[in-house]
């Protein structure tokens, strides 16, 4: 198959790509550092795709392909939910819905010492970074941000967890906020954490909210945006008459 190629990475940003397409030229590109993310790979100067999808960019300076997929492939500094499956003396177990347990230093929180190193029963969720992912290696956790501090990051209690498509993470996770959040955010109170890897907390004080919620955003994926706040409306509205 004959790849396309382009000095210009513009040319490609939010297209869809397949593999083997040639996204940047570096040679094109002086005195400039960027990052990939999921789904392509660096041979000299070219940086070439590997899965089909479509190519997105953040500033500064981050390509990664954007696909929708039921298993997560680990993607360094990617915010995702876990769950504990065991306890070591150094780390934690975690299923992160990808190819492999990850792991989660027993020190890898804001302030960590052998002191006060967390209790985590098996099946805890917990919102993490990823710290590597390297091929053939399990990847590496973190629950503190790139300067040490803990942020978000933690144990979620309570609430509900479910799972859906890496391609629906993404648009909960896009800017501006994606129109179902939007539309629901307006009319109740609840609290909710999007990992990269196809998994969603929702935790509200009323359940039938939580319930709404979580129903809303799973029915979100094939929507358009219009389409997404008459759902969410509807949705709403038959709250209200009950």
């Amino acid at each position: 198959m004959e790849s396309k190629s382009s000095g210009s990475p513009a040319t490609f940003i939010d297209n869809l790509v397949v593999p083997g397409d040639v996204v940047v030229d570096l040679s094109s590109m002086t005195n400039q550092t960027i990052k990939l993310g999921g789904g392509l790979r660096q041979d000299c100067d070219a940086i070439s795709v590997m899965k089909a999808g479509k190519l997105r960019f953040s500033k500064p300076n981050k390509y990664w392909v954007e696909t929708s997929q039921k298993r997560y492939v680990p993607c360094a500094e990617d915010s995702i939910l876990g769950i504990v499956v065991d306890s070591k003396s150094d780390n934690f177990l975690i299923d992160m819905k990808g190819p492999a347990l990850a792991f989660l230093p027993v020190l890898a929180f804001e302030g960590g010492t052998r002191r006060n190193i967390p209790k985590f029963e098996a099946g805890t969720l917990l919102y993490v970074r990823v710290v590597k992912a390297n091929p053939g290696m399990s990847p590496e956790l973190s629950c503190t941000d790139a300067s040490g501090k803990a942020a978000e990051f933690g144990a979620l209690k309570d609430g509900y967890m479910f799972e859906c498509s890496t391609g629906l993470s993404r648009m909960l996770l896009s800017s501006p906020t994606c129109p179902v959040l939007e539309a629901l955010g307006k009319k109740l109170s609840f609290e909710i954490a999007v990992g990269l890897n196809g998994r969603v907390w929702v935790n509200a004080n009323s359940p039938s909210i939580v319930i709404i919620v979580a129903n809303a955003i799973m029915n979100s994926e094939t929507l358009s945006g219009i389409q997404q706040k008459i759902m969410a409306e509807k949705l709403l509205q038959k709250i209200q008459n009950d």
